[in-house]
């Protein structure tokens, strides 16, 4: 059994039903959620949007493999109407995001998967629901607990506690 650390976010609509959908079909189609974090209000990360993001993290037990939940994630994103954009930065406003963050202590790189999450380390809106849930976790590749990468972010993006 794999455990899957999630971050799910929405900032178009209503979000906290859309974090709620993507839950549901994750218990469906991914496994059984262990642990989640509070709902957070963030500041959209890398665009510009005056729509509030909420984001939600949680932890998945399951026996799929690793590339295999993220076709899945994928799959659930486009059933709830997330729509991709062509801008290269990739970044937009959205209905749900579903980004892994981490899997075991596993480390991979491949074309269609990076785990660990390459830029969690960098963003508060990652760490503050993460930590909530995950503190004493150890990034496999920084070797530090998720506390202590988020001692260490210099991210100045509020996140606040709804």
């Amino acid at each position: 059994m794999h455990e899957i650390y999630i971050i799910m976010g929405s900032n178009i609509g209503d979000k906290r039903q859309f974090i709620d959908s993507a839950s549901g079909e994750i218990i469906s189609k991914i496994g059984r959620i262990t642990k989640y974090s509070s709902f957070y209000q963030t500041s959209p990360w890398g665009f510009e949007s005056e729509d509030e993001f909420v984001n939600k993290v949680i932890c998945v037990k399951s026996d799929v493999e690793p590339l295999e939940v993220m076709i899945r994630l994928l799959e659930i994103e486009n059933a709830l109407g997330r729509e991709r954009s062509d801008d290269v930065s990739g970044y937009h406003s959205r209905t749900i995001d579903l980004d892994i963050l981490l899997i075991d202590d596993l480390i991979l790189s491949t074309e269609k998967l990076i785990v660990p999450h390459p830029r969690m380390q960098e963003r508060k809106f990652v760490l503050v629901p993460l930590n909530e849930i995950a503190a004493d976790v150890i990034h496999p590749i920084a070797k530090m607990t998720i506390s202590e990468l988020l001692n260490s972010c210099s991210d100045k993006e509020s996140v606040i506690k709804l």
